[in-house]
């Protein structure tokens, strides 16, 4: 479970959409540090509103944060990089390795310090380069953001035991909250396969489609097999296999099930042979307005 959870903001209303999630995950007993990197040559304004580009006027802004989201009993530190960068992702990186943090929750959408926070730039800049797992909120377009109720949790697998890394977090985090876990392995259909193995297929579709049928029947024991792990965790787990293209079913399973985050892993660097490849992790980034809670998967 998180024990210290870095808020990295950037002065606007934006960027504030992850402090209800914050708050929610402070609620769980985590400590929180509000960071507010100073970019080199920043715009002026975010989103209309001023830039942050002062040490004393950031540390007043960080402040406010504390005292305005925070209850005075969660432990809210903060902190203000002073000099100035020109890699916002570095610096963010850095600050998690040195205040030891487990975790980093950031706004999908900030611009200056937080400038075109799409996964793909930043966001996965900091996946790649860090070992901390990634908490993306995605603010509505009147900039309200999805809070993190932690009712049910989707969590998608791949079979692969190196991938598991968000399978156990997403455990820990549902045991202390008591949400629900919906396992989720989705199998390609001969016509969603991608790539080489699209035209593998296409010279031998009996074969293809009989080992994608195989897959099926292997896939609902693997969800099992995990699913009795967490036997003594006192948790209400579901699983369910299905079939076509991961990015859409993940996101349509997300949505019929309920789930109020999706829990992944992920890697750092595109990795087209492994369902866990940033191509898949960013089509639900950039399609899904739930909460998206990204782990490193070991290289």
């Amino acid at each position: 479970m998180f024990k210290h959870i870095l808020v990295p903001l950037d002065g606007s209303n934006l960027a504030q959409s992850v402090l209800p999630s914050a708050v929610k995950l402070a609620e769980l007993g985590a400590k929180i540090t509000l960071l507010h990197v100073i970019e080199r040559n920043a715009p002026k304004e975010i989103h209309g509103q001023r830039h942050l580009n002062n040490e004393d006027e950031a540390y007043e802004y960080l402040a406010d944060i504390s005292s305005n989201f925070f209850p005075d009993n969660h432990e809210v530190d903060f902190h203000v990089h002073s000099s100035e960068v020109s890699d916002v992702a570095k610096s963010i990186v850095d600050h998690s390795f040195e205040l030891g943090v487990d975790l980093v929750a950031m706004c999908t959408h900030g611009q200056g310090g937080l400038r075109t926070l799409l996964f793909g730039s930043i966001a996965q800049q900091i996946v790649a380069l860090g070992r901390s797992p990634v908490l993306l909120i995605h603010p509505s377009e009147n900039g309200t953001a999805l809070n993190i109720n932690c009712k049910k949790f989707l969590i998608p697998l791949d079979g692969n035991p190196d991938h598991e890394s968000g399978f156990h977090i997403a455990a820990s985090l549902a045991e202390k909250c008591q949400a629900l876990l919906h396992l989720v392995m989705v199998i390609y259909t001969y016509a969603s396969l991608p790539g080489e193995r699209a035209a593998s297929a296409r010279l031998l579709p009996g074969v293809t489609r009989a080992i994608l049928d195989i897959s099926s029947h292997k896939a609902i024991g693997y969800l099992q097999e995990k699913a009795r792990e967490l036997e003594d965790q006192d948790l209400t787990i579901t699983t369910e296999v299905r079939q076509g293209n991961p990015a859409t079913v993940i996101i349509d399973a997300a949505q019929i099930t309920g789930a109020d985050l999706i829990v992944m892993g992920t890697h750092g660097k595109t990795s087209l042979n492994a369902f866990w490849s940033d191509s898949i992790t960013a089509k639900i980034s950039s399609k899904t307005k739930l909460p998206l809670l990204l782990v490193p998967v070991a290289e």
